[in-house]
């Protein structure tokens, strides 16, 4: 038997009309007690009840909110009419949320258990459309979301932040969605519905807004009965039958859900008197050694507790750490799938004048300063990826000509559109290179030693071709000088300019080195597979060049992670995180990242060791066009324990 956190008590609790999670482990067959208990006469007049980890209750009558000593006798009430009850574990022992049934506010209260006390937080916000039910969420980062659910399928999600909430996204959810309940270790969000049934949607506002059907309406369940009610499960969902009394489990398997065995929901000598009888009041809570389901029988009239055994579950294997974004950048000016690839351009006199550029799929070349403020927009048309060297010396150049050039693949006519930066950030479009791609696609620079410019471009069908850039006569113009293939499409790449080595991302099948020395055959050597921590796609690619460590960055999408490795054989990986909210800017994670990009260089008292820039996939707090993140390197070096 496994002992419960107090986090997993509380989860636990389960309202009148709603199911709340159940516990930290879920069993394949979970049994109940026969010896079914009483609640004190007290707690009779419940319409929702939930177990409080001092063993106390937190209930809604008619008529009010109240706190309760295990033995039924009260602490104290706050006069209303509500419905909905969630909680969650809270320092001062509970944090609950409710639906003012009048106003159809939210309501959020501190349950303080040590001096029995329920204190009221501001309300959130009133949404504009009819409420009819609403239900709590804590994420990886531990912090409070609500869901309001409009009757029509009009839906928020909001986040807590100090004592105050932030619009976190709008979601479209089923309409007439009566009963709300998540789980928290999965990050699942369960509703039910009475015409379509039970529904699971992702509760990570950072993923794309799935929607899962669980299971459809039973023959067998009465129209009158309405939605059924549903117990979010750690790793699952149990379903209430009310119709023949019978708990239904289902395991989530990914994106799977596994039936497992019904379980009665009473005695045994009690089930033929009441089997064509609906359950109207039911509850789950726990006590300090196994979860507890609380039901009013039938039969008595009485609330009763019934234990149940679960079997520990296995717990996922993430090992991602949580690191928020320090600035953003203004959106781009196009909803979608838009933003893309960014670069860092490092200001040779003034580094906390550098510039991040980043292309807009849908129009252009963006310029952003390094407080995320867009200062231009260069109409280029569907660029993809974007990378920059500067200082660079061309052969037949004058000996004191020096370039910082961008390049980036434009896609309209699968060319390369070429932009110089001058020493004050400002970038212009000089010309565009031919290539002899179909679907032009990725792309990134190299300087080798040697001088001068060569660029790595690719091909949705796999091709590569390597590029020498010139400059003669004031105009540049490129020659082709190698061509080689990966089986499947590429992407992200990066040049490690001092060992002359490119790092390719093959998107469905990992991460491969070769040599970028145009006389050398390209001989690719597999540094990573796709597997259990780089998730397809494998998108962007950057190297941070430290005084010490060169380390090779990566875009995992499919699990919306990054992931370091050292840039030198074996390349042991050093560690993986995400980019969670920061609250206190205002600024959301980031999610399905496209293009990278890391720079070890000074950029001003912000970021004295560099940063990493990234692209995201999902805008949310609140919903807008996609746009870029920025982060502290120091942030990334010291969670991940990396030198420089």
């Amino acid at each position: 038997m496994r002992t419960l956190s107090l986090q997993a008590h509380l989860l636990l609790a389960l309202s009148l009309l709603t199911l709340s999670p159940l516990s930290n482990a879920v069993s394949p067959t979970p049994s109940f007690h026969a010896d079914a208990k009483d609640l004190p006469v007290t707690l009779q007049r419940a319409q929702e009840l939930v177990r409080l980890p001092d063993g106390g209750w937190l209930m809604l009558d008619k008529n009010n909110l109240r706190l309760m000593h295990a033995d039924g006798t009260e602490r104290a009430r706050v006069p209303m009419r509500a419905k909905h009850l969630d909680i969650r574990a809270h320092t001062q022992g509970a944090y609950a949320m409710l639906l003012e049934a009048d106003t159809q506010r939210s309501l959020p209260f501190i349950v303080d258990t040590h001096t029995g006390e329920l204190l009221a937080q501001p309300s959130l916000p009133s949404p504009p459309f009819a409420l009819e039910s609403s239900c709590l969420y804590r994420d990886a980062q531990q912090q409070d979301h609500v869901f309001l659910i409009g009757k029509e399928g009009i839906s928020e999600q909001w986040i807590r932040y100090g004592s105050g909430f932030q619009l976190l996204r709008r979601l479209a959810l089923p309409p007439h969605i009566r009963h709300c309940r998540s789980d928290d270790t999965q990050h699942t969000l369960y509703v039910s519905t009475a015409e379509t049934g039970v529904w699971a949607i992702s509760a990570d506002a950072e993923n794309l807004l799935h929607h899962w059907l669980i299971e459809t309406p039973r023959p067998t369940r009465q129209s009158s009965e309405g939605a059924p009610k549903i117990v979010a499960l750690t790793g699952g969902v149990a379903i209430v039958d009310e119709q023949t009394q019978q708990l239904h489990r289902y395991l989530q398997q990914g994106t799977q859900w596994k039936k497992l065995a019904s379980q009665p929901l009473q005695n045994r000598d009690l089930s033929k008197k009441t089997h064509a009888t609906s359950t109207k009041k039911i509850a789950t809570t726990t006590s300090f050694e196994h979860p507890l389901i609380v039901r009013k029988n039938n039969v008595t009239k009485a609330w009763q507790m019934y234990a149940i055994s679960w079997e520990k579950t296995p717990t996922t294997n993430d090992n991602s750490v949580i690191i928020p974004a320090d600035v953003q950048t203004d959106v781009v000016a196009r909803f979608g799938d838009a933003a893309d690839d960014p670069a860092i351009w490092v200001h040779p006199s003034d580094p906390a004048r550098s510039r991040v550029l980043g292309t807009n799929k849908k129009q252009g070349l963006l310029v952003y300063n390094l407080q995320g403020k867009q200062l231009q927009l260069l109409e280029s048309g569907r660029l993809n990826n974007v990378d920059i060297r500067q200082n660079i010396r061309f052969e037949n150049a004058d000996a004191q000509q020096r370039f910082d050039l961008a390049l980036a693949t434009q896609r309209d006519d699968n060319s390369l559109a070429l932009y110089t930066i001058a020493s004050d950030g400002e970038v212009r479009e000089a010309t565009r290179l031919p290539t002899t791609l179909e679907k032009i696609y990725g792309f990134c620079l190299y300087r080798p030693q040697s001088g001068g410019l060569e660029a790595f471009v690719n091909d949705k069908d796999g091709r590569y071709q390597q590029y020498r850039i010139r400059y003669i006569n004031g105009n540049f113009s490129s020659q082709l000088v190698r061509s080689f293939k990966l089986v499947t499409q590429p992407e992200g790449c990066v040049v490690d300019d001092q060992r002359a080595r490119i790092f390719i991302g093959e998107e469905k099948h990992g991460i491969w080195v070769t040599s970028a020395d145009a006389e050398q055959a390209a001989v690719l050597q597999l540094v990573m597979p796709v597997g259990k921590q780089l998730v397809a796609d494998v998108e962007g690619l950057a190297l941070y060049q430290g005084k010490k460590s060169t380390y090779l960055l990566v875009s995992s999408q499919g699990d919306n992670s990054y992931l370091v490795l050292n840039a030198q054989p074996p390349y042991q990986l050093r560690g993986k995180f995400r980019i969670g909210t920061n609250l206190s800017a205002g600024i959301d994670g980031t999610s399905e990242t496209d293009g990278i990009e890391v720079s070890s260089a000074y950029l001003g008292a912000h970021f004295p060791k560099g940063m990493l820039v990234v692209q995201d996939g999902y805008k949310r707090l609140p919903d807008g066009p996609q746009n870029f993140k920025y982060i502290r390197w120091e942030t990334i070096a010291d969670r991940l324990h990396l030198e420089d």
